[in-house]
Parts: C-alpha cells; sequence; structure tokens
C-alpha cells in the first residue's frame, strides 16, 4: 500500500503555521518548524511493515497546493494522511475534497485526519468533507499501522470512526495500551529531518532534533491543554532505549542538540537512569538536551544532576502569576514554586524557558499586569533564560473550552479565528489592551539590565550565534501579535 502523510499547503497572510508537534497552535513571523515525532514514527512504522511511505511537508518546504496536488495525482496512493488542528481543520476539509476530485475509475484515493481537535469532535470532519478516516487519541501511529493493513477489514482497533455507506461507525473508544518500547527509532531521511534542524527558537547548536521519551504528560490535568485529551495516561520508555536513540542520533546524524519533546519529562528514578546513562557513555560531552518541565517537580541536587548529564534548556509553563488561576486551571503549582524553580535550575546552570499566557476571561487588567510584571523580572534578573507568551485559546475538547462554552465566554466557534491572533474568550478588558500585554513582555529584551545579563553570559560563538537568532524571533513574536489596525510605533510604545 503506498500512503503519504503530509502536512498540506495552507493559504494565510498570517505567517508561517506552527502545525505539527505543537500542543498551541500559534502562526509565526518568523518561521519556526518543529518535527512532528509522532507522525513521524507513524511514518517509520509503515515503511517496517512493507508499505510505501511518503513524506511531504508543504509548508516547510515551500510546496504550492498546486504542486501538492500533483504530486498526489503523479504518485496515485491509497491513502492521504493529515494531522489538523482546530485553525485549521477548515482548510484541511477543503484540501481533502480537492484531492477527492482527483480520482480516476482505476484509483480511488481515500484519505486520513488525526489529531487532538478531530479527537474532541470525530464526527465533524464527516459532515463537512468527504474524509473517510478518522483516527482519535495520540497513538495514531500504531492506529494507522493498525488500519492499513487491510483498510476493508473494519475489524480495527478501538478509536477509528469511518463511513460505512451513509453511515459514520467507530470501533469504539481509543486505548493507550501499546508499548511505546516496541517502536523503532524514526527514519530520519524518510521523514526529512533537516527540514526541522535549524529553524527553531530553541537550538543552542544546530543541528538538532526532537524525540520522545514519554506520552504525554505526566501531570496531565491543566484544563487549557489539548493532549491530556488525546494522552489522558502517562507511559514512558525505559531510559536504556531512550539512550540508544540518543547514541544513534549522535553517530549517525551528528546532532548537536535533542529536545525531548514529552508533556513534562519522566521525574525520580527514571531521570536519575537516564542522566547516569548519559555521563557513563560519554554523551553530556557531545550534545545538549531539552525537555519540558513542571515548576516544584525537581529539587536542586536533581537540576545539578541534569547538567552534569548535558542538559541545558527547561521548559516551564508559568501560564499565570496569579493563584486563583493557577488553581483554577488546575496547574497544580504556587507562584512561590515558580520562582524557586526557576532560581534553583539557575544555580545548578541550567537555562529556564517561561511559556505565559494572557487572556483568561475572569482575570481582570490588574491581574494580567501581575502576570506582566513576574515574567519581566524572572528575566531581568536572570532566573528565566527565555520565554514565550501567548493569548489562552480554549481548544475543542479540553475542559476551559467546555467551561467557557457553558457559561457562555466564547467570542466566537469559527475555528479558524483560535489561532492567537484575537482572543476567543471574553475578557472584562479590551482586546487591544490584552494584545498590547503579549507583546510588552517581549520588549523586555531591549531592556538594559536584562541585556547586560545576557551579554555577561556570553561565552563562545554558539551563544553569540544563538542570540542573533532569538533576535529575529523576538522581533517577529512581536508583530505576531500586532492587530491590524496598529502601527509600528504604537508596537514600540
Amino acid at each position: 500500500m503506498k500512503i503519504i502523510i503530509a502536512y498540506p499547503p495552507l493559504k494565510t497572510d498570517k505567517g508561517c503555521p506552527t502545525l505539527g508537534q505543537n500542543r498551541q497552535f500559534q502562526y509565526f513571523k518568523e518561521p519556526t518548524y518543529i518535527y512532528p515525532v509522532v507522525p513521524a514514527t507513524a511514518a517509520t512504522l509503515l515503511r517496517q511493515a512493507g508499505h510505501e511511505a511518503l513524506w511531504f511537508d508543504c509548508l516547510a518546504e515551500d510546496i504550492s497546493n498546486e504542486r501538492f496536488k500533483e504530486i498526489v495525482k503523479t504518485e496515485k496512493p491509497d491513502l492521504v494522511v493529515f494531522e489538523t488542528k482546530t485553525p485549521v481543520v477548515k482548510q484541511h476539509w477543503k484540501i481533502i475534497d480537492e484531492l477527492k476530485e482527483l480520482a480516476t475509475d482505476d484509483w480511488q484515493l481515500k484519505t486520513v485526519l488525526f489529531g487532538d481537535h478531530v479527537t474532541a469532535f470525530p464526527e465533524e470532519s464527516f459532515k463537512y468533507s468527504q474524509v473517510d478516516f478518522v483516527l482519535t487519541g495520540g497513538d495514531y501511529d500504531f492506529l494507522l499501522l493498525n488500519l492499513c493493513k487491510d483498510l476493508n477489514s473494519k475489524d480495527w482497533e478501538p478509536g477509528i470512526y469511518y463511513r460505512d455507506n451513509s453511515q459514520i461507525k467507530n470501533t469504539g473508544t481509543f486505548k493507550l495500551n501499546h508499548d511505546l518500547n516496541t517502536l523503532p527509532f524514526i527514519d530520519r531521511e524518510l521523514t526529512k529531518w533537516q527540514l526541522y534542524a535549524y529553524k527553531n527558537g530553541n537550538y543552542k547548536r544546530t543541528p538538532g532534533t526532537y524525540i520522545m521519551s514519554s506520552r504525554d504528560c505526566w501531570w496531565g490535568k491543566c484544563t487549557f491543554c489539548s493532549w491530556p485529551t488525546i494522552y489522558p495516561q502517562y507511559r514512558s520508555r525505559k531510559p536504556e532505549n531512550v539512550l540508544e536513540e540518543i547514541g544513534m542520533l549522535i553517530d549517525k546524524y551528528c546532532v548537536q542538540e535533542i529536545m525531548d519533546d514529552s508533556g513534562t519529562l519522566a521525574v525520580g528514578d527514571w531521570l536519575r537512569e537516564l542522566c547516569s546513562g548519559m555521563i557513563k557513555n560519554g554523551y553530556h560531552k557531545k550534545i545538549y538536551l531539552d525537555c519540558n518541565m513542571r515548576f516544584g517537580a525537581l529539587g536542586l541536587e536533581d537540576y545539578k544532576l541534569m547538567k552534569e548529564a548535558g542538559f541545558r534548556l527547561l521548559l516551564f509553563g508559568l501560564e499565570s502569576a496569579n493563584q486563583k488561576t493557577l488553581d483554577r486551571i488546575n496547574k497544580n503549582v504556587t507562584a512561590e514554586q515558580i520562582i524557586e524553580s526557576c532560581k534553583l535550575a539557575r544555580a545548578a546552570g541550567l537555562f529556564p524557558h517561561i511559556t505565559i499566557m494572557f487572556g483568561y476571561p475572569w482575570e481582570t487588567y490588574e491581574d494580567a499586569l501581575k502576570t506582566l510584571e513576574l515574567g519581566c523580572w524572572l528575566l531581568k534578573k536572570g532566573y528565566a533564560y527565555t520565554m514565550q507568551a501567548t493569548i489562552v485559546i480554549p481548544y475543542p475538547g479540553t475542559p476551559l473550552f467546555e467551561e467557557c462554552e457553558k457559561d457562555g465566554l466564547l467570542n466566537s466557534m469559527e475555528w479558524s479565528r483560535y489561532d492567537m491572533k484575537e482572543p476567543i474568550m471574553k475578557t472584562p478588558f479590551p482586546e487591544a489592551e490584552l494584545m498590547k500585554l503579549v507583546q510588552r513582555i517581549y520588549l523586555v529584551a531591549f531592556q538594559p539590565e536584562f541585556l547586560w545579563r545576557k551579554l555577561a553570559t556570553l561565552r563562545d560563538k554558539d551563544d553569540f550565534n544563538y542570540y542573533l537568532r532569538a533576535a529575529k524571533k523576538v522581533f517577529g513574536h512581536i508583530f505576531d501579535f500586532k492587530r491590524k489596525d496598529q502601527t509600528c510605533a504604537e508596537v514600540k510604545k
């Protein structure tokens, strides 16, 4: 069977869509390409099983819509498979319908959608497009392989929705009972890993790449996050399995930095075993490791061990400085723990990256200002190294979406607007002020105290090049949140 796994072209003047391997969709003026680990694993599994798998990321490869249709028409695949998310699902429906028109008497194309949006609303895509299959849950690499064993059997694993004449049927609720240790290491050539190896603002050294040692976050209860809907239970690969993959990436691909994109990296004995293996194998001298981590999860000795093992950047979800918000979104952290964890990580020589969100419907302007002030203070004092600020988006399937829908707090149910270009939830202060708060936190990068601390940490050409790339990203993010009627002079205020 021939299967195309693709990120199709998207028509927009909003910027580069961060679609693959991304929990929070956003358009970036300065392109960022994130290696989509689970879809890449799906392609690898298919090839290992004897199928012909083809990979086309039209966003990263700058392939036009007409060119993509020509590719599909020439290749005549049995299946075309897309990962989709809320802001682009309507465009994907349209593309699916256009691809269906290419079919001939001797070639009947079938299409597949997967991702968090279609997991939340699996039947919606059948109503608004000619899609043939929807894979729900997060183990869509296993599910796609199972589907491709026989497209006509209908005796598939739980989690697959499909058309049966005029009816939409499914095989039951998806299950996360697959053993991650049985997965092959990703075929990086097949999935064109170098497309994603350089244009990523987190990397200090390139080429870099992504792995996932776990699916997905061991806390997994934050009400705004869409990934607990596809990974409601946490599973990790064995440390020795992860170490083997890291060694392969070093030896075969000369990778300089690896981002472990588990929602939260495993801690305790698992983390200590991984760190010990990094040191024992000498990997800590060859690469940097980055990961997602939770505030309050580790102590100083853990951070020191991570530093010794080659860890560099730790991504923390700060989200808000207000305890009432942290409690309401079920973050299970205190504002004091946020500050303490940043200080401890920096004391160990690690570099915290913080993510901040504005636009909660229950927060006043003064509440949001507290978050701005905490983020700026952490950055200026050097306790946080870098940051990303966004608008809170209540994605379908999340408890936050259900709360807002129930309480009448949604501004729109038009999915294309769920792209962080505007607030989707009603807020008690004007939208213009909200957008300016996001821009203002990026402007801390130009304050003397912040700049002086950054200059003081310059150690080598990698640092210098990293700061140059980061500066471009900062300018891009400032204008990511620029209103249509906003002048450049207003942005700088």
